[in-house]
């Protein structure tokens, strides 16, 4: 079966399940990473976005042992930024965003993500939008220099064409953040939309 169908038929299956009040997600996981958090973290994984404003975020699930951000791969292009790596970011609370823009769960969390962006940056926030397509169209650079200006997106976004760092993060949804301390351990993840206020706190928790 196609791989795209068969994330699709995952994708409804869950949209039914929330139908049934058994509960939603931002889609499937499977290939959890292993995280830690002052707050809560959630399993990751790697798929199709939602487009239902039913389908809300993933509740976080902590989790025993620490990890590192996995280092950017395979970005064929960087848009507001010079090259980065993790390790340059090391010293500042590092916000890793998996985005594309055509999708609606990530367009609901932009405004909250910029205020961020706004909000923290000047006291050691970074940002990272790194944006992984779903449709060819989302491929193209100029598409997204278009959907930034629209957004306001000031800050760092890496093009993920090849799905290289999806896969270094072991990501499966869109739209997912990762959220590190100063030293580049993840402290905390979050699936889909929701969770703005509890995001926000660990970032001020992180950055105090």
């Amino acid at each position: 079966m196609n791989v795209r169908l068969l994330r699709r038929r995952r994708f409804l299956t869950y949209l039914s399940l929330g139908a049934l009040g058994i509960g939603s997600a931002a889609c499937a996981a499977q290939t959890p990473i292993a995280s830690k958090t002052s707050v809560s973290s959630t399993p990751t994984a790697d798929t199709t976005k939602p487009n239902s404003s039913e389908v809300n975020a993933v509740d976080e699930k902590s989790k025993a042992s620490s990890q590192k951000l996995p280092e950017f791969q395979g970005i064929s292009q960087w848009l507001n930024s010079n090259p980065l790596t993790i390790q340059e970011l090391k010293g500042n609370v590092v916000l890793i965003q998996f985005w594309t823009f055509s999708c609606i769960n990530c367009q609901r969390t932009l405004p909250y993500v910029t205020k961020w962006h706004d909000r923290y940056a000047s006291k050691g926030l970074k940002i990272i939008g790194v944006h992984t397509p779903e449709f060819a169209f989302e491929r193209d650079a100029n598409n997204i220099k278009d959907a930034m200006q629209k957004h306001g997106i000031l800050y760092p976004v890496p093009i993920d064409n090849e799905f290289k760092t999806w896969k270094a993060y072991g990501n499966e949804y869109w739209p997912h953040l990762y959220l590190a301390d100063r030293q580049g351990n993840l402290v905390y993840d979050h699936i889909g939309e929701g969770a703005y206020d509890r995001t926000e706190q660990t970032i001020k928790q992180l950055l105090g």
